[in-house]
């Protein structure tokens, strides 16, 4: 289940700017709003609002002018089911209120964009999705990006030398918050992983994690960052904890995408969650000089090699087959 780079969110000033200058007529909260039109991202006009109930908040979605040939309807639901993930996974949505502003692009295909900023008019999570006119619903029960994307509610908004831990996060929770509610299976979450996460290798001429913000070590480098993580708390605790205790805790903390937060402050948290170090000494160490990590001897550890179709097998007699088991169980 390749990505490539067209599909990841990032954080731009200049968009951000644009933003606060245009969304000052943000819709209020409620249930459909149909009648008038109103003005939304960068001046266009939102000729459609629907508000949601999903997991304790309260997600409104708003749609920009344009062609697409999925109904609202189906959008909709795929905002829905996508928020679901994201709320199985941490216990609850992180935040009390999203917008999600869907901006169509005409005569596109496949394209699905999406960049996803905290505290903005109002609301403490704002997520613009750029959606292909001719999108399919096929299209949209594969995406990852509107997972990605809420799932970066989940953290505090970090300086721009740490964006790695705000986009690795996304990258390795989203596979693991999807299988959780039947959209993706463990052997995908996994075949992902084992595919895909060589990329956050340190190269030549890597100076650390925030100080080398390629493609492959902000998004790859931040999730082998977690997965690591995952499984070093996991070793520690004897499979009792896990990140996701840790980020469970910083959620609770009040820790959504509307504070802004040292890095820190969210590691101690997460340490504290767990009864371990492993956050804080790991950024110690992973962020101002390469690490590299023996994935290969990984991945035979937790019992996972490559199969047919890009695909894997799993070795249930690995020394660390029922902590990769732990990360991907439903809770």
């Amino acid at each position: 289940m390749g990505r490539s780079t067209a599909g990841w969110s990032f954080l731009v000033v200049c968009a951000s700017l644009m933003f606060l200058l245009t969304s000052s007529n943000v819709l209020a909260q409620g249930g459909d709003t149909s009648a008038g039109h109103h003005r939304g991202w960068r001046g266009e006009m939102i000729v459609a609002s629907k508000s949601i109930s999903v997991g304790g908040a309260t997600i409104q979605v708003d749609f920009a002018a344009g062609s697409l040939d999925l109904s609202q309807a189906d959008v909709v639901a795929w905002v829905e089911e996508s928020a679901r993930s994201v709320a199985k996974f941490y216990g609850r949505f992180p935040v009390a209120r999203v917008r999600v502003v869907i901006d169509p692009i005409a005569d596109d295909s496949s394209s699905i964009h999406g960049t996803t900023w905290g505290d903005m008019g109002g609301f403490p999570a704002v997520t613009r999705i750029r959606l292909g006119q001719h999108v399919s619903k096929d299209d949209l029960k594969d995406d990852w990006v509107m997972t990605h994307e809420l799932v970066h509610t989940a953290l505090p908004d970090l300086p721009d030398d740490q964006h790695w831990m705000e986009e690795g996060l996304a990258t390795y929770v989203e596979p693991i918050a999807r299988a959780e509610t039947g959209r993706l299976s463990e052997e995908r979450v996994w075949a992902e992983f084992l595919h895909e996460m060589h990329n956050g290798e340190p190269e030549r001429g890597d100076r650390g994690m925030n100080e080398t913000q390629t493609w492959g070590r902000t998004y790859w480098g931040g999730a082998m960052f977690c997965l690591i993580a995952d499984v070093s708390i996991r070793r520690q605790t004897n499979d009792k904890k896990g990140l996701r205790d840790a980020l469970h805790a910083v959620v609770d903390s009040g820790g959504g995408i509307d504070k802004d937060w040292p890095l820190s402050r969210v590691l101690e948290i997460g340490d504290r969650a767990t009864g371990t170090t492993v956050l804080t000494d790991m950024y110690a160490k992973w962020s101002e000089k390469p690490v590299p990590v023996d994935l290969p001897a990984l991945w035979k550890e937790l019992g996972v090699s490559a199969g047919p179709n890009n695909g894997v097998v799993f070795d249930a007699t690995a020394p660390l087959a029922a902590v990769r088991e732990s990360i991907t169980a439903a809770r």
